[in-house]
């Protein structure tokens, strides 16, 4: 049996892109093993101690490493080694196999699914907090899992896992794994959708009958998934309508929206097979403030409701919010997702109004065009005025909503969907909305 504690000590290691996670990797790693830096772009490193450790290009071909850690944002078919990487794809490996080798033995909790892991993963992280655990909330969402200090034998992680780090992970094991839901998404990476199923799929397959699984029993994906395949965990089926149950003693709107409470669903499945005491979390879900741009409602009123959902990046994710709301003004734009598709019937969209902007708009007048009245704009600021306009001319006994939930990926016009939902609150500062509708 392979000596996991020990796997990472005295070897020849790659690590390609030197981002967070990367570079976390490198000062975890530095003490016990010979290490070789690379990333596409070099400029970026600011750090000269770094860049004297840098390999060039025609170095790495000659060099026999034991490991190659790569960063989830590379692309091995597109990125600069993509033939050295397809010719050692049995060497690749990511922080999250070089963090099971050393705390294998600390209970860890992965969440990954198309929609809802950071939210899911935060509100789990400030319930353990709440009832007085050691706990760290790391991956996509806090700090990189390898830059976690003052680690002890009752620390537990919250790991927020993307599919590319499933991917191409080959040791990491979750104690708990949570499949919230899988749609469409990152086909221009993955490929195919069966590719990207997979990838979400090798959480509950890495395990063993010590662990637990949980994923949506009407998610037809994964029960197909889980009839073909061994799984050797428990596996707990997670009823998103069971939420009903508890519904009374929510009072935060953040959990209005289906999406929101699918998110809770889990929540309170992992938490009575994890043990915990119930008696503060309630508390802890009616206090929750939610993420920046994620269903994030900026402004409310008795006649309007603002919610800048930037991270929606496909048509899945702004769904969750749509089933929940009724008079709609929805912004919708930005580079769209390979294969993606807009799955709401024309019945279900009476009351929406779509506002489309940027680049990519006939992508989105196409998806859009006989299932909801739309107007395109060649901006998200002309588009923003436009809804201002026609709510000002609205019955004023009404309450809308305006949405900002693009659908899309964000890089036409930002660096990311942060950026996107920082710019975004900003414009609508700038109009001074408040005195716009009153007027």
């Amino acid at each position: 049996m392979e000596d996991i504690k020990n796997i990472f000590i005295k070897k020849k290691i790659l690590i390609y892109g030197l981002g967070k996670s990367g570079l976390s990797s490198y000062y975890f790693l530095k003490k016990n093993n010979n290490l070789y830096l690379y990333d596409d772009d070099m400029k970026v490193i600011k750090n000269k101690r770094i860049k004297k450790i840098f390999i060039k290009p025609k170095n790495i071909f000659k060099n026999n490493f034991d490991f190659i850690v790569i960063s989830p944002g590379i692309n091995i078919n597109k990125c600069f080694l993509k033939n050295f990487l397809k010719k050692n794809l049995n060497k690749i490996i990511t922080d999250l196999d070089i963090f099971y080798s050393h705390y294998f033995k600390n209970r860890n909790i992965a969440i990954t699914g198309t929609n809802g892991k950071s939210t899911t993963a935060k509100i789990l992280f400030d319930i353990l907090k709440n009832q007085k655990f050691d706990v760290r909330l790391t991956g996509n969402i806090g700090n990189p899992i390898l830059a976690e200090k003052k680690i002890t034998s009752k620390t537990i992680f919250v790991i927020e896992a993307s599919s590319y780090q499933i991917e191409y992970s080959k040791r990491f094991k979750a104690n708990y794994a949570l499949i919230l839901n899988i749609s469409p998404d990152h086909l221009e990476r993955h490929g195919t959708f069966i590719n990207y199923v997979k990838s979400k799929f090798k959480l509950f397959s890495n395990q063993t009958k010590h662990d637990y699984s949980f994923f949506d029993i009407k998610n037809k994906y994964l029960k197909r998934e889980i009839k073909k395949s061994k799984i050797y965990s428990k596996i707990i089926k997670v009823d998103v309508n069971s939420i009903n149950k508890h519904i009374r003693k929510i009072k935060n709107p953040y959990f209005l929206t289906k999406g929101n409470q699918n998110n809770l669903a889990f929540i309170f499945a992992i938490t009575k097979e994890f043990g915990l005491k119930k008696n503060n979390l309630f508390k802890v879900i009616n206090n929750f403030k939610g993420l920046n741009y994620r269903q994030q409602i900026i402004y409310q009123s008795k006649a309007l409701t603002l919610i800048n959902d930037s991270k929606a990046t496909s048509y899945a994710s702004s769904i969750n919010i749509l089933q929940s709301l009724k008079k709609v003004f929805w912004i919708v734009g930005g580079i769209p997702k390979l294969g993606d598709k807009f799955f709401m019937t024309k019945k279900n969209c009476i009351n929406f109004k779509a506002y489309i902007y940027g680049k990519n708009k006939n992508h989105f007048i196409k998806q859009l065009k006989n299932k909801i009245d739309y107007q395109s704009f060649d901006n998200l600021k002309n588009a923003l005025k436009k809804v201002i306009f026609d709510i000002k001319i609205e019955k004023k006994n009404k309450h809308n909503t305006i949405l900002f939930s693009p659908s899309a990926a964000s890089f036409d016009s930002f660096k990311n969907f942060e950026d996107r939902g920082k710019k975004f609150n900003i414009l609508v500062k700038k109009l001074n909305l408040k005195k716009l509708i009153n007027a």
